[in-house]
């Protein structure tokens, strides 16, 4: 089998889980990129792709009004400043461990980070990257959670502008035998 493929661009999704550990594991170990040719370095790519919250959806809160008349809309800089710099040392450990899986395979990637609702978020962003394929982990939620807190994988398999590879967790696998 040749070293080499023909996927130009490889969007792995992750969020700090297993499963989306898993799914970068399994895209390294499965997927060939694109060699570089002579004349261009048009060689394919594997970028690691994820997904902070906005800073009101990190706190699951809103201050809301401040008691006794005091304004409703005021922001309180140092607190939004704090969540900014919790979920940046959120996502740098998210990146520092997909990193390191990435060095057991000697391979190169480049990361994207952005801010917003992850399953718009990643469908946008692998049309904007002209992906030729999302892989993304699946966390198997049961139907109720499922129904409160959606689907990621699911949403991305319906609306992404490329394929999607769901990779399931080892214990959804083990179950469905």
């Amino acid at each position: 089998m040749s070293e080499y493929g023909n996927l130009g661009v490889v969007v792995v999704a992750v969020d700090g889980s297993e499963e989306s550990m898993n799914a970068l594991r399994w895209a390294l170990e499965n997927l060939k990129l694109r060699s570089p040719t002579p004349d261009s370095t048009n060689a394919g790519s594997f970028i690691i792709f994820h997904v902070q919250s906005p800073p009101s959806i990190a706190t699951g809160l809103n201050p809301g009004s401040i008691p006794f008349g005091g304004p409703s809309d005021l922001e309180v800089p140092a607190f939004a400043a704090a969540i900014e710099a919790h979920q940046k040392r959120i996502t740098d450990s998210i990146l520092d461990h997909a990193f390191g899986i990435c060095s057991q395979f000697n391979t190169e990637v480049s990361t994207h980070v952005v801010i917003g609702d992850p399953k718009e978020k990643i469908c946008e962003t692998v049309q904007d990257l002209h992906a030729d394929v999302l892989v993304i982990g699946s966390r198997a939620f049961g139907p109720i959670k499922r129904m409160f807190l959606g689907s990621v994988s699911n949403y991305c398999a319906h609306h992404a502008q490329c394929p999607v590879i769901i990779i399931k967790g080892k214990d959804v696998v083990n179950k469905g035998n």
